[in-house]
């Protein structure tokens, strides 16, 4: 079996734009028909360069993949770290890699006509606890998204947690402070502080201990803030303390994690085992985000979570994408024995749903593993040309 054709496809999701405004889908196909999906998780960092994803995808396949055996997936996808990165990966070139090799393990699933986790070794789980962030659509009536819309409104966000937690949810993320795009991390405002003390303070009471609270705030803020604020928080037990200074810098973050009792999770824009490593070594995380589409894929998200297991971190892969990064986390949550929850966007349904050939299937809270082979779900392809973005 040889790989024989590539194609990107970038897809624009429609509004309220819940996990990005644009998806980067890689299709695989090999010379006996076997089709691959693959996904790169995004961000911010390629918003806009759709034409420039699907080159990247065009030449790294005529280089690395071209005619090569995809049951070779993890020879292959360290031959791409080491010559698309030269050995030192960015969050851009990560995510093509963690692309191909989502799509190669989804071949190889479907080869041996057997789920990747089983290839993985097993399953420690068919459930896979899930938490969502607080979309505002729950409270308003639309489907505005999420993060820090509930700064002056703290009854708003008890009132659309209250429903969530009816539904089904054991775990609700939101920013307590708005966030406000790329940019270096700064100071809070002594009304920021009281505003966010009085959000997490008001959805506590809401939801009592029904569900876990996760406190988001994407890098934005200076060590010393975080440590201030986390103080403010920490009488009201919230789950995690996300990425609360850049990732870029683990021994700050260590900082961070031993000045208070609140866990740290990280992890969302670091590439491959050896950032991990970094983070594990100085103590600056108790919670993993590794995204699958960008950490390396299933053969990165793998060995994150061994080098995990052996610092008795927990594993909580990020989601901030389309279904096919879903798939994939589901399959390496069942594998593993140190998952702790995974994120989903809702109940990873919306817009999912729409392209996907079968939906994911959510219940009380948690997504069920799908026993179809490879990473269990397909795209339809009629229905990403409709949504595709025209080059």
């Amino acid at each position: 079996m040889k790989l024989e054709n590539a194609r990107a496809i970038a897809v624009m999701t429609p509004p309220p734009n819940l996990g990005g405004v644009f998806w980067f889908f890689v299709r695989l196909e090999t010379d006996t028909g076997c089709v691959g999906w693959g996904e790169c998780a995004v961000l911010f960092s390629m918003y806009g360069l759709d034409r420039s994803f699907a080159q990247l995808v065009d030449d790294n396949f005529d280089r690395y993949l071209k005619d090569q055996d995809p049951l070779n997936r993890e020879v292959l996808t360290k031959l791409m770290y080491e010559g698309l990165t030269s050995q030192n990966a960015g969050y851009f070139s990560a995510g093509v890699i963690s692309a191909f090799d989502l799509a190669m393990w989804d071949i190889c699933g479907k080869h041996f006509d057997a789920p990747v986790c089983d290839l993985l070794g097993g399953r420690h789980r068919e459930r896979m606890r899930t938490y969502t962030y607080i979309y505002s659509d729950l409270a308003e009536g639309n489907m505005a998204t999420t993060t820090g819309n509930w700064k002056d409104n703290p009854e708003a966000v008890a009132e659309a947690a209250r429903r969530l937690v009816g539904e089904g949810f054991t775990g609700l993320k939101l920013d307590p402070v708005a966030y406000t795009g790329p940019a270096a991390p700064r100071e809070l405002s002594i009304r920021e502080y009281d505003q966010a003390e009085r959000t997490i303070e008001t959805l506590r009471e809401a939801i009592g201990t029904q569900a876990d609270i996760l406190i988001g705030t994407h890098g934005q803020m200076t060590p010393s803030v975080s440590r201030r604020l986390a103080k403010r928080l920490e009488k009201y037990d919230p789950l995690w303390l996300e990425e609360p200074c850049p990732p870029e810098n683990a021994e700050e973050m260590a900082r961070i994690a031993a000045s208070t009792t609140i866990p740290i999770a990280t992890g969302e824009r670091l590439a491959f085992v050896h950032d991990f490593e970094r983070l594990f070594s100085h103590g600056a995380c108790h919670y993993a985000q590794p995204d699958l589409g960008s950490c390396g894929g299933i053969t990165g998200g793998r060995q994150i979570a061994t080098l995990a297991e052996a610092h008795y971190v927990l594993m909580a892969p990020h989601v901030w994408g389309g279904p096919i990064i879903t798939a994939a986390a589901l399959q390496l949550d069942a594998a593993i024995p140190n998952f702790l929850i995974q994120e989903s966007i809702h109940k990873s349904d919306l817009f999912f749903d729409e392209i996907l050939k079968e939906p994911f299937v959510w219940e009380d809270g948690d997504l069920l593993l799908p026993d179809r082979p490879g990473l269990g779900f397909e795209l339809d392809e009629a229905k990403l040309e409709k949504h595709a973005v025209k080059r």
